[in-house]
C-alpha cells in the first residue's frame, strides 16, 4: 500500500491559568482532523510536547509535533477524540497567575497554529467566566477508545464573557419609535427631488 500523502492539521488553542487553583490551570488545544478513527489516530503527551498521527477515511496522513512553552502535567490531561477533531486538555504543570506569551517554545509564526477566540478569555477576566467544568468532563485517556466525556456539558455557555450577542439567542430586543420629523425638516425632504437631465 502507498504511503499516504502527509499534512499537518489545524491547531488551535486557548488556556486559563490560576496561581492557587490546578482545575483551573490548563490549555485547550484542538487538533482538526477529520475523519479520523479513534483506533487510526496516536497521540502521545508529554511533560513538554505533544505528537499527533493519524491516517483519515478520506486518504490524508495527519502528523503535528507540538515542543510547548513550558510543561505540562500529562497525567492530568483529558483527550476526546471526535469525528471532527481531537480536543485535549493539558493541565499545565507551574500554577501561576499568568498566561504563557504563547502556546509554543519557538517565536517563529506557525501557520497551521491559530488562537480559539470561541474559548479564549482575557486574563484579566477569566475569573468572571462560569466554565461549568468544561475542563473536568473530558474522559481521560481511556476514553480514547471508549465513550467521549462530553454529553453533559452545555457548550452554549463557553463564548461566555465574550460580550457581543453570545448567550442572547432568547432575549428580543424592544424597537424604539423614531420621533417625527419637524416642520422645516419635512419640507426640506420634500424639496431634495432629484431631477433627471436628458
Amino acid at each position: 500500500m502507498p504511503e499516504l500523502p502527509q499534512v499537518h492539521p489545524e491547531v488551535t488553542w486557548a488556556q486559563r491559568s490560576s496561581d492557587s487553583d490546578a482545575e483551573r490551570n490548563y490549555l485547550y488545544v484542538s487538533i482538526k482532523a477529520a475523519d479520523v478513527a479513534r483506533p487510526a489516530a496516536t497521540i502521545d503527551i508529554k511533560p513538554t510536547s505533544v505528537t499527533f498521527t493519524g491516517d483519515s477515511k478520506k486518504g490524508v496522513k495527519y502528523h503535528v509535533s507540538l515542543d510547548l512553552f513550558a510543561e505540562i502535567d500529562p497525567e492530568n490531561s483529558k483527550v476526546n477524540h471526535t469525528d471532527r477533531e481531537v480536543e485535549l486538555v493539558l493541565r499545565k504543570k507551574e500554577l501561576k497567575a499568568e498566561y504563557w506569551p504563547r502556546l509554543l517554545k519557538t517565536t517563529q509564526k506557525i501557520h497551521f497554529l491559530k488562537t480559539d477566540f470561541d474559548k479564549w478569555v482575557d486574563e484579566d477576566e477569566q475569573d468572571e467566566v462560569n466554565e461549568d467544568d468544561y475542563a473536568n468532563n473530558f474522559g481521560g485517556f481511556e476514553g480514547l477508545g471508549g465513550e467521549g466525556g462530553l454529553s453533559n456539558i452545555d457548550f452554549s455557555k463557553l463564548g461566555a464573557g465574550l460580550g457581543g450577542d453570545a448567550g442572547a439567542a432568547g432575549e428580543e430586543e424592544e424597537e424604539e419609535e423614531m420621533p417625527e420629523l419637524e416642520e422645516g425638516e419635512a419640507e426640506g425632504a420634500k424639496s431634495s427631488k432629484i431631477q433627471e437631465v436628458s
